[in-house]
């Protein structure tokens, strides 16, 4: 197993780190939990020691599992992570019960790695403000806590200013091929470089969006190796950037666990083949975006009920990469009946405001249309 030195904290991690949102789960929706410590063990026998899992994680028993199956290691062995959920704190003292809690459901006397859970600009400051930042780091100084950091969703700017507000001891952000302008962004990760920061990634495929394509890519993959799988390019595009020292993946299945293994057991950056292929690969996928919609909402409220930006949005998705299955959750339950594109009365109001000038009747009805035949089903 490939492990990264993090220079700043004086330990070795294993590149590759199990993620535990996404353990398998029984037909009642409960994690499969003798599945679930099998493929923990397959991957602590091969070298993964990062073990990363969050407060309401598989809803709110991910650390309670996690706690029960890691007993039987020795803690020095592995590096647990978790995070501080911040939605559930109003006063200081919620933050301390809930650590509390967070360590009789792991069975453990420390966390190695405690996180702010999804940080953005207005819940970090709301922290900070109520004394939270400061009581984490008094945690730290005792030894509960090794190591600080938090979790990121939001734009460059606010995560600039929370990086810059203290010396963190790591920092975790979504990253992928994809998403190189979302969030922090490559933007981001150079400012950890420059500040000397430890990177973990969360979404390296994007929610498993970047694992299964329609033909046309998948051929573009195969061609440089048939015998890998599309995930791994993913994988090994964030490993190949050298600040990067745990990539999570949330695993599902013994198989996913079994391709990461292979991906990371001899871990090899990209070469400029590969990533001569992503670039081209990016550049496919963004040129099937439908329209220009950029979610800025001016064309809200609809009259109807219609959620234009939503809509839009899922449709650019589908086409991009031509996959039903990544917006069925968000087109069937999200926007609903209720919100969806078929529900336009022409009235006009939208295009009146749009700055784009988009068509947005004519390009609502092609929504519904497309989204209705569901020509791409992977």
């Amino acid at each position: 197993m490939t492990k990264k030195k993090m220079e700043k904290l004086g330990i070795e991690t294993s590149l590759l780190g199990f993620g535990c949102m996404r353990f398998p789960v029984t037909a009642d929706g409960e994690i499969d939990e003798p599945e679930a410590e099998r493929m923990l063990d397959r991957a602590i026998a091969a070298g993964v020691n990062y073990i990363d899992t969050a407060y309401p994680y598989h809803g709110g028993k991910s650390e309670t599992f996690v706690g029960k199956a890691l007993r039987k290691y020795d803690r020095s062995s592995f590096y647990l992570a978790t995070k501080l959920p911040c939605w559930n704190v109003q006063v200081k003292e919620d933050a301390a019960k809930l650590f509390q809690e967070q360590l009789g459901k792991l069975q453990t006397d420390y966390i190695d790695f405690y996180l702010m859970h999804a940080m953005n600009k207005e819940k970090f400051h709301q922290m900070v403000d109520l004394g939270v930042v400061e009581y984490l780091e008094g945690l730290k100084a005792e030894g509960k806590i090794k190591y600080l950091g938090f979790s990121f969703h939001d734009n460059y700017e606010a995560f600039e200013d929370i990086l810059c507000f203290r010396d963190w001891d790591f920092c975790q952000i979504q990253l992928n091929y994809m998403d190189t302008d979302t969030q922090a962004g490559l933007k981001g990760y150079k400012l950890t470089e420059e500040k000397k920061i430890p990177l973990v990634i969360m979404e390296p495929v994007k929610g498993g969006s970047l694992a299964t394509f329609a033909d046309d890519i998948t051929e573009k993959f195969r061609a440089l190796n048939p015998e890998a799988s599309i995930a791994s390019y993913a994988l090994r595009w964030v490993g190949s950037l050298p600040n990067v020292k745990v990539i999570l993946s949330g695993m599902s299945t013994m198989e996913q666990v079994e391709d990461n293994l292979k991906t990371f057991a001899d871990f090899q950056p990209l070469s400029e083949t590969e990533n001569k292929t992503i670039d081209e690969v990016v550049a496919l996928i963004n040129s099937r975006v439908k329209n220009g919609c950029t979610g800025c909402s001016y064309c809200m409220p609809c009259p109807a009920g219609v959620d234009i930006p939503g809509n839009f949005r899922a449709w650019n998705t589908y086409h991009m990469y031509q996959n039903y299955n990544m917006i069925k959750n968000s087109w069937e339950n999200g926007l609903g009946d209720a919100k969806q594109a078929k529900n336009c009365i022409k009235c006009g109001k939208c295009e009146k405001v749009c700055p784009q000038n988009l068509h947005i009747r004519e390009d609502l009805v092609k929504v519904q249309e497309d989204l209705d035949k569901k020509e791409f089903v992977l």
